[in-house]
């Protein structure tokens, strides 16, 4: 939990990795988290949790397979979208983009069921921002 203000700019300049996120503070039980994103992540689905996106510049698409089929939301730069627990999604980014999460605290970025993970891809619950 952070004590002082976080300025999201200057997390997001502190690292250049894509795919891999960075906890910027915790509410309640959730981890807030910004990262940057460009092409394709894979498809994974969250079992237990919904997953929240903010889109802070650029622009995502995330694919979406539903029981009525498949569909992909575009959310421009300041547009939020949840993925509702249990629908598998694949994020994909056709520009360099920077996102804000809200997840529970030790969530996978490849969610409980998911593809191959590629190289480009960060499996992990998130790091901690280093200031």
């Amino acid at each position: 939990m952070t004590t002082e203000p976080v300025s999201l700019p200057a997390a997001l300049a502190s690292f250049t990795e894509q795919w891999s996120p960075r906890i910027v503070t915790a509410v309640n039980d959730y981890d807030v988290r910004v990262t940057h994103v460009e092409g394709e992540h894979l498809w994974h689905v969250h079992d237990d949790t919904d997953e929240f996106f903010l889109v802070l510049e650029g622009e995502l698409h995330i694919s979406l397979r539903e029981p009525a089929g498949e569909r992909t939301v575009v959310l421009p730069r300041l547009s939020v979208f949840t993925v509702p627990r249990g629908v598998e999604h694949k994020p994909y980014a056709p520009v360099p983009t920077d996102i804000l999460l809200l997840e529970p605290t030790g969530t996978s970025t490849v969610g409980d069921r998911h593809d191959e993970v590629p190289d480009h891809v960060d499996a992990t619950t998130g790091h901690a921002l280093h200031r």
